[in-house]
């Protein structure tokens, strides 16, 4: 059975600070009591009030970003788990139980270039996934700037969380929005195969994305009809993030790498799936 990472533990860290972001978002800063590595971009950690206003499971939150002694979560709050999270203060200890899960492959720049999308709040793991590609991971190449597309879709331009950090980073920043608020009107896919046929990004390219699951699905369609490349970091609900309670299975490809089962365990095997191992449509 998949085991928990070995570099995971269970600690209190004190809150740094809570900081409102978009419409319906926070940015909640925490500085462990335990110091940490460098965290790979698409690990998660399980987070709690110690104080007994959260729920007793603690939610899943992938790692925003990490600075010094401190790491920091991006929030949507839509649940009492997250809002309860947003209305810590300064000084208050937070149940963090992490880094979890496995993240994002090696993005290097010895291939086609990467296009990141992102819906939403699952725009999360990708800041830190930009300083660590353009950085080299693993040993590998470090991608260039011009290797780098983030394509940032959401329901309106206030649910493009932080959008003026990845602005701030070396990479070619797209946005689309539902309502056309902010960027191009339509989706994150309506926007790459605007972006390709218009030539800004060409055909072959290796896709990362995170969001919501109508969205994955319909990205793993478009890996799937153009033979590309294509990592999926899923948000899915989770009970313990250890591998024990089995509540996020998800469906393999029988064809597939991981085929020999029926299913995989979130929490312990991904978030991030390459779009060959799962079946998102099933």
């Amino acid at each position: 059975m998949p085991a928990p990472p070995p570099d995971a533990r269970s600690f209190l860290s004190e809150v740094v600070s809570v900081t409102p972001c978009g419409a319906d978002g926070v940015l909640l800063a925490l500085r462990p009591e335990r110091a940490l590595g460098a965290v790979r971009a698409s690990r998660f950690f399980m987070l709690r009030r110690e104080d007994g206003l959260s729920p007793a499971i603690p939610r899943p939150f992938s790692i925003y970003r990490q600075s010094g002694d401190s790491i920091e979560f991006l929030l949507k709050v839509m649940g009492r788990g997250t809002r309860a999270l947003a209305a810590c203060s300064p000084g208050q200890k937070v149940r963090t139980i992490g880094p979890l899960g496995n993240g994002w492959p090696a993005l290097d720049g010895d291939g086609p270039p990467w296009v990141m999308l992102a819906g939403g709040v699952g725009v999360a793991p990708f800041h830190m996934a930009i300083e660590q590609a353009l950085a080299g991971m693993d040993g590998r190449a470090p991608a260039r700037p011009e290797q780098l597309f983030f394509l940032f879709g959401a329901a309106n331009a206030g649910m493009l969380y932080d959008l003026a950090a990845f602005e701030r980073l070396p990479a070619r920043v797209f946005t689309a929005t539902v309502d056309g608020s902010h960027g191009a009107r339509g989706n994150v896919l309506e926007l790459l195969s605007d972006l390709q046929r218009r030539g800004v990004i060409p055909q072959r390219v290796r896709l990362a994305a995170c969001g919501p699951e109508r969205m994955l699905e319909a990205v793993q369609h478009f890996a799937d009809e153009r033979g590309l490349e294509c990592w999926l970091s899923l948000e899915s609900l989770m009970g313990c993030g250890v591998g024990i309670c089995n509540a996020c299975p998800v469906p393999t490809k029988p064809d597939g790498p991981r085929g020999s089962w029926p299913n995989v365990k979130c929490c312990v095997e991904g978030p991030v799936f390459k779009s060959d191992e799962i079946a998102l449509h099933a």
